[in-house]
């Protein structure tokens, strides 16, 4: 009798922990204020359409979220044939980047401190599609073709 009543409050109290470590796990993440140096989740770049290349380092990300919109800021550096799968991957590719062309909004880049130097070899594109599907607005730095810099924001709305 004592198994009975003890194996499930067991189960239950391992399942109460376990939910309230993944809270404050989301507590801490919601909590950071610019860019965490880390890959977002495979569900935040399912969701926000940001494949980021295998073997690309210097990945760093940076979420909100309002009644509005959700934006999912990327960066990461890749390689140049990273760079052409990455576009392809999201539907476009580099032919549709306009050199110059900054396309991330000042108001996003003061989000997360990113700064874009007249110095360097930019281009960007924004990638529109049909809602509830995000909007992209991408900006590389090719300054490096070697090793571009990629910048992304994603912006979904319902």
């Amino acid at each position: 009798m004592a198994l009975l009543i003890g194996i499930p409050a067991g189960y239950l109290a391992i399942s109460a922990e376990q939910s309230r470590s993944s809270g404050r796990d989301k507590e801490a993440e919601s909590s950071v204020t610019g860019l965490r140096d880390s890959w977002p989740s495979k569900m935040k770049r399912r969701v926000f359409e940001v494949p980021i290349p295998a073997r690309s380092r210097e990945v760093a990300y940076f979420e909100t979220s309002n009644w509005k919109s959700s934006r999912l800021y990327v960066r990461f550096t890749t390689t140049g044939a990273g760079l052409d799968t990455f576009l392809d991957d999201i539907g476009t590719s580099r032919s549709e980047l306009a050199p110059g062309d900054i396309t991330v909004a000042d108001r996003d880049a003061a989000t997360v401190d990113w700064t874009f130097p007249a110095h360097r070899d930019w281009a960007g594109t924004t990638h529109r599609q049909d809602r509830p599907r995000p909007t992209r607005d991408i900006t590389v730095d090719l300054t490096d073709p070697a090793a571009p810099r990629v910048y992304v924001v994603s912006t979904a709305t319902p």
